[in-house]
């Protein structure tokens, strides 16, 4: 029996995603949506059309709404439904997604905007932190529509002052708390100084406060995709990652496994941004900020466009990021190829030349931004002092003075 769901864009019915008898996932667009001028695409990878997308067409963005690898098969058994059953998964946790989309079951009316929160005490939250392994995204939680990318441990939650909160149905977060990995030491200091990193060099950045709860560190980052408008009510702003845009599915993410490349990056910025060239100069940025930091699982996912309320599209300000080099037992390649090369510490100027050459970028521009950049993240790194932190920010220094003395001007 086939069964659908109402997408909506902020409040408007965008279109329905529906389940076919075999199983099958398809969307179309309502004919509300297409009929009005002032309509845009869902995605860049669903152009505005009457006739229905395949799930083979369609699987990309609506996949990369939801959690990924472990996590989404703990969410799945939690729920009772099939880890592979992207339908199933976004009717019983999409209420409160990445940007401005929404799931509904057919029929059900648009709720008022009634945002609902449940404020959590320091010893709910310290218990959520140590669940969230078991319970990833406290899906199954009564009142909890919850659904964020990636393959981390993560909740989103409403901040206000001192108080943090979970969003019930589908009230819109504020914040993103990341625990901390038993598995990686120091992760959540370590994510933090890049982030920090980042925005002192000049990169726009998702903000991130370090805190602790009953001994519990974590990573508070502020959403960049929730702005407050008239009378202080949150609202949302509709994103979505590189790999939703071209239409690839999360699991080929990595270059290596058929997913996206710079070029295909560079290119959709250049083709879709409002700016581009201050938006492709920014992408390059961070580019060479993830070889110096050496953060080699910078895939295309943790790239995203953010739309803006007059429809504009620019490049969102950047989120994950974390020196893997850190960690001797994560992979030593890049998770996307820099000029055929996908080991950083081989990098050589010629990989970069051939960078510009494939992204439509000044040849010297390009090979002169390494050593400019890295000299700014060295003095910016001074600037960072945290105990914790310090072992993290001497490997970075380590390298950017690597490619200091590689680059030579």
């Amino acid at each position: 029996m086939s069964k659908t769901l109402d997408v909506y864009l902020h409040e408007k019915l965008v279109g329905y995603l529906t389940q076919d008898d075999d199983g099958q996932m398809l969307f179309e667009y309502a004919p509300s949506w297409l009929e009005d001028p002032l309509t845009t695409p869902l995605s860049q990878s669903l152009p505005l059309r009457k006739e229905p997308f395949t799930r083979k067409e369609c699987r990309g963005f609506f996949a990369g709404v939801l959690p990924e690898e472990n996590k989404r098969e703990i969410i799945a058994r939690n729920l009772g439904i099939s880890a592979r059953n992207d339908y199933a998964m976004l009717e019983r946790i999409g209420g409160e997604c990445a940007g401005a989309i929404t799931f509904i079951p057919a029929g059900e009316r648009v709720p008022e905007r009634h945002d609902e929160y449940r404020r959590l005490g320091d010893a709910e939250l310290a218990n959520i932190l140590r669940e969230l392994p078991r319970r990833p995204l406290m899906a199954g939680e009564k009142g909890v529509r919850l659904s964020l990318a990636g393959a981390q441990d993560k909740i989103a939650v409403h901040v206000s002052g001192d108080n943090i909160s979970v969003p019930l149905r589908s009230a819109p977060s504020t914040h993103i708390v990341k625990p901390a990995i038993e598995r990686f030491k120091d992760v959540v200091f370590n994510e933090a100084v890049c982030m920090i990193l980042a925005d002192k060099v000049g990169l726009p950045t998702a903000r991130v406060a370090i805190r602790n709860v009953e001994g519990l560190d974590y990573l508070l980052v502020e959403r960049y995709d929730r702005v407050k408008g008239s009378g202080g009510i949150t609202q949302r702003l509709h994103q979505e990652d590189f790999c939703q845009a071209l239409g690839v599915v999360p699991e080929r993410k990595y270059q290596s496994e058929g997913g996206p490349t710079l070029k295909q990056c560079f290119d959709l910025l250049r083709h879709v941004s409002a700016a581009p060239v201050i938006d492709l100069q920014r992408l390059l940025d961070a580019v060479i900020f993830d070889v110096l930091i050496g953060n080699h699982d910078a895939h295309a996912k943790n790239f995203s466009l953010l739309y803006g309320e007059d429809h504009s599209v620019r490049l969102a300000p950047l989120y994950d990021v974390l020196s893997t080099v850190y960690y001797p037992e994560l992979s030593p390649h890049m998770a996307m190829k820099i000029g055929g090369e996908s080991a950083s510490d081989q990098l050589l100027p010629q990989h970069f030349e051939t960078l510009a050459k494939e992204t439509g970028l000044a040849k010297p521009m390009v090979v002169k931004r390494i050593p400019e950049l890295a000299k700014t993240v060295v003095s910016k790194l001074a600037e960072i002092d945290h105990t914790v932190a310090r072992n993290v920010s001497a490997r970075i220094k380590e390298r950017c003075e690597f490619f200091l003395n590689r680059f030579k001007t």
